[in-house]
Parts: structure tokens; C-alpha cells; sequence
């Protein structure tokens, strides 16, 4: 099922109206009705009554996000949610590396004392806790020194410091962080891979599945580091998916 892009932010935000100056378009882009008057709207196209929103030339009408550039901002956002989720649990796991690394004695004695409690039972399952991989691996931890984990959990607060601007940036559809998405995230994309051949997990194939994807479709979409024309085309783009195409489908060109 196609999605109406358009029509759908219309019915959640409102349609968006502009009078512009130029007689003959002034006269397509609106219409007496029984109501009163209705002026066309800018994003969806279909007339809504009440006094515009705005008014002046043509070419200072608002750039109103719509079609193609509009599903490209809802998959904007997707992907900025993504990363501010993404960026609140390492900010988690950096406070417990944190407090961790300062009660490391104390919770190496919990661990122990509580490892005397299930051992007979996990023996009783014929699990030998004494050999598990992830009671070493905890066991590991314990042996680093403080100023490590401090060092770990200063950069698990830059990683997650990167993720939330790339959140903020993406949502609120910056150019510049488009780049830091594609640049953070390509950084990291051998570190995932070398993982994968450590260990395979359903968790880590999506990850790197959805951080490729995201990479090439920003890459792609938004016409980054020159592709398909660039910054230029970008902007050409933009243009023409809103009042731009509204003219077009007026049958009025207007010089900008």
C-alpha cells in the first residue's frame, strides 16, 4: 500500500497556505467557496479555507517538505530515535563502569559470596560455575585496574555523546550531521564486523545490518561528498518537491 506522505502530515500538523504576489498565480492558488475562501496548500495540495499563513512573492514562499523529501525526513527521524536510544543505554553502561570501578572490592565480595550460594545448586545440574565462561569473563573485570575502567567509561560518555547529536542532528535534518551520521558510524563498522567473527548473534547482524543500510541510504539520498550530484542536485531536489512543483502544477512558471 502506498503511503501519502503528503496527506498524512497534513492530518497531523496542518496544511501550510501561502498568497504570493503574482496576480495569475494568486488566482490558481485560490478559490471562493461557499465557506469562504480556500487557499491551496503548499504540502499536499488540496485547498483549505481560512486566510493563508502567509503571503509575499513567490519566490519567498515557505520550503515546505513534501513527497520524496518527506518520506526521506520521516526515515530521518527513524534513525535519530535510533540513536538517541542507542545513546542513553551506553550513557547507562558508562555510569555503571563509573560506580563499578569505584566499589570494585565491595562488589568482587558480593560476587563471591553469592557464587558460594550457587554453586551446589548449578552442581546439582552437573554446570560447572567454577568453569563458566561468563563467571571468568566477570572474573576478568575485577582484575582491571581502576584508572581503566575510568578510561572506559570516559569513552562509553564520547560514544554516547556522539550518538545524541547525531540524534538531534538527524531529527531536526541537518546537513552536517547527515556527514557525522555516515563518517561515526562507517568508524565503527570494522569494529562490528570483527566482533561478528568472535562471536555470531542475532543482535549483533542486525546492528551492523541496519547501521550499512543507514550508511548507504544516507549516502545515497542525501547526495553526501559529491554523489549524484551533490549538494547542488540536493538542493535542486528540495526545491522542486515544493512550491516549486505546486507552480508547475498550477500551470503558472514563476522566475526565481
Amino acid at each position: 500500500m502506498k503511503i501519502d506522505w503528503d496527506r498524512r502530515t497534513c492530518a497531523r500538523k496542518g496544511h501550510v497556505t501561502y498568497a504570493p504576489q503574482e496576480t495569475e498565480l494568486r488566482n490558481r492558488l485560490r478559490a471562493e467557496t461557499g465557506l469562504g475562501e480556500a487557499w491551496r496548500c503548499l504540502r499536499c495540495g488540496d485547498f483549505a479555507l481560512g486566510d493563508p499563513h502567509g503571503s509575499g512573492p513567490a519566490g519567498d514562499a515557505p520550503l515546505v517538505p513534501r513527497g520524496k523529501v518527506l518520506r526521506d525526513l520521516f526515515i530521518l527521524r527513524f534513525l535519530a530515535l535510533e540513536r538517541a536510544v542507542r545513546g542513553v543505554f551506553i550513557v547507562l553502561a558508562a555510569a555503571a563502569v563509573w560506580k563499578f570501578s569505584n566499589s570494585q572490592d565491595s562488589v568482587r565480595r558480593f560476587f563471591d559470596q553469592n557464587l558460594d550460594v550457587f554453586r551446589p545448586v548449578f552442581r546439582h545440574f552437573h554446570y560447572d560455575l567454577d568453569h563458566s565462561p561468563v563467571v571468568d569473563t566477570i572474573r576478568k573485570t575485577f582484575g582491571y585496574k581502576h584508572s581503566t575502567l575510568v578510561l572506559v567509561a570516559a569513552a562509553l560518555l564520547v560514544y554516547a555523546l556522539i550518538e545524541l547529536v547525531e540524534a538531534v542532528g538527524l531529527w531536526r535534518a541537518k546537513r552536517w550531521a547527515e556527514y557525522l551520521t555516515v563518517v561515526a558510524t562507517a568508524a565503527f563498522l570494522p569494529l562490528e564486523i570483527y566482533e561478528l567473527t568472535e562471536k555470531v548473534s542475532w543482535l549483533k547482524i542486525g546492528t551492523l545490518s541496519l547501521n550499512i543500510l543507514a550508511v548507504l541510504y544516507i549516502l545515497l539520498a542525501k547526495r553526501l561528498f559529491g554523489l549524484r550530484g551533490g549538494h547542488t542536485a540536493f538542493e535542486a531536489e528540495r526545491h522542486s518537491a515544493s512550491f516549486i512543483e505546486v507552480e508547475v502544477s498550477a500551470g503558472v512558471p514563476v522566475t526565481q
